[in-house]
């Protein structure tokens, strides 16, 4: 009797110390921030993203988070910036450090508000189209059906949270990510320049963008917030805005391969490049460095980068690099109900009417798009060369990302 009586008193002591810790630890960019910001409550259409939304029924251990983070909520906003954000130096104007930016470089001719797109409607039939989808028992795809509490943790890695103002946004390379990624930065002032968050996004070093730890993203939550992770990020995503942007897979497959491949990469020469070229264009002694291999006329063809996705060793040997990763697959849409779909083919006019959304317009505006950027009109010469065949294995390794945000299937790629 004394030993059971000491195994109770042991557990309720162990629960209350873990509390604690976590008050304790409860840094900026954590959950006791999300509380601050219940104006971004899940919107039922595009247009209804409103302030003062009550909070809907909770299960009890989210009832227990809720009050608990309120109750803590006065101590911790007082807490000054923790040194965890990622200092910078630099000057305040726009710098160009990678060699993609600075090939593409940006096009700064004035865009005129196009009117001509109804953007509510247009994000209300985005999102049938998906859940539609997504509900629709004929259609089936790999990890359609788990649930959000399946899904490993390092999937989650794409996921990037804005405490500052209920945002969550899920990155895909190759579709304007690095830009989106600068305005988050922006937004939750997770950077400093000199002591200062970053005003204009595109101050930002790109080195920095795509530095893990400067972003906060639902991956890191276990590390932070142990047992109560998968909780917390419930509560978010039942809470927060959220959103990710998208492209016509193969003409994001098309410039993950120009940019990865044609200009001089040294990680993706090493990681992809050679391995491609031995494979697939059997060539040895290869040089170890990727200027020496350009020099000597060695590059991965597209036709090798093809015949790389589609072969099953591949992906038995890692996952899919997350530059030609399917977008199902990183941003779980069937798990995660998104709140606004953004396509890179109306990149401007959708940007312009999310910051609108959530607020932020007057605060920054969204960087102006690359000149040279891979169009959908470049499809059928890129894939001229590429047998029959390969393109409708290539359509069914892609299939759901086309069906789920509503791009048509590229029948003059699949027929003779």
């Amino acid at each position: 009797m004394t030993k059971a009586r000491l195994l109770r008193l042991s557990v309720v002591l162990v629960s209350i110390f873990m509390i604690l810790l976590i008050i304790v630890y409860w840094d900026n960019v954590g959950t006791a921030h999300f509380y601050l910001h219940t104006s971004f409550s899940r919107p039922h259409s595009p247009g209804a993203i409103a302030a003062g939304e009550d909070w809907e029924a909770l299960p009890d251990v989210d009832e227990f988070l809720t009050k608990l983070l309120s109750s803590s909520l006065k101590q911790n906003s007082s807490i000054p910036r923790k040194t965890e954000q990622l200092l910078v130096q630099g000057s305040n104007k726009p710098v160009v450090s990678n060699l993609e930016e600075n090939v593409r470089g940006y096009d700064w001719s004035t865009h005129k508000d196009r009117n001509s797109l109804d953007q509510e409607k247009l994000q209300v039939e985005r999102q049938r189209t998906l859940r539609e989808f997504c509900a629709n028992s004929s259609f089936t795809f790999p990890t359609k059906e788990r649930s959000f509490d399946d899904i490993p943790n390092y999937e989650l890695n794409h996921l990037i949270v804005d405490d500052r103002h209920g945002v969550i946004y899920c990155y895909v390379p190759k579709v304007a990510c690095t830009n989106w990624k600068r305005v988050m930065i922006v937004l939750s002032e997770s950077l400093l320049d000199q002591g200062v968050p970053y005003r204009n996004p595109l101050d930002i070093p790109r080195e920095h963008v795509h530095n893990t730890s400067t972003h906060l993203t639902f991956n890191k939550f276990w590390r932070r917030y142990g047992k109560f992770s998968r909780h917390l990020m419930k509560i978010k995503l039942k809470k927060y805005t959220k959103f990710l942007f998208v492209r016509d897979p193969f003409v994001r497959l098309i410039s993950a391969f120009r940019s990865k491949f044609e200009l001089e990469n040294e990680d993706f020469y090493r990681r992809f490049a050679i391995p491609m070229l031995k494979l697939y264009s059997n060539h040895t002694n290869l040089p170890t460095s990727v200027s020496e291999a350009f020099g000597a006329g060695l590059k991965v063809s597209f036709s090798d980068f093809i015949q790389y996705l589609l072969d099953p060793r591949t992906e038995k040997m890692t996952p899919f690099n997350e530059h030609w990763r399917q977008v199902y697959r990183l941003c779980h849409p069937c798990q995660i109900d998104y709140d606004f779909i953004g396509k890179l083919e109306t990149l401007d006019e959708d940007a312009a009417y999310l910051l609108q959304l959530l607020k932020v317009d007057r605060l920054l505006r969204f960087p102006p798009s690359y000149r040279n950027r891979t169009a959908s009109s470049w499809e059928e010469n890129w894939f001229a060369k590429i047998p029959l065949a390969w393109r409708q294995q290539l359509y069914k390794l892609y299939e759901a990302d086309f069906v789920l945000f509503g791009y048509p299937k590229p029948e003059n790629l699949l027929k003779d």
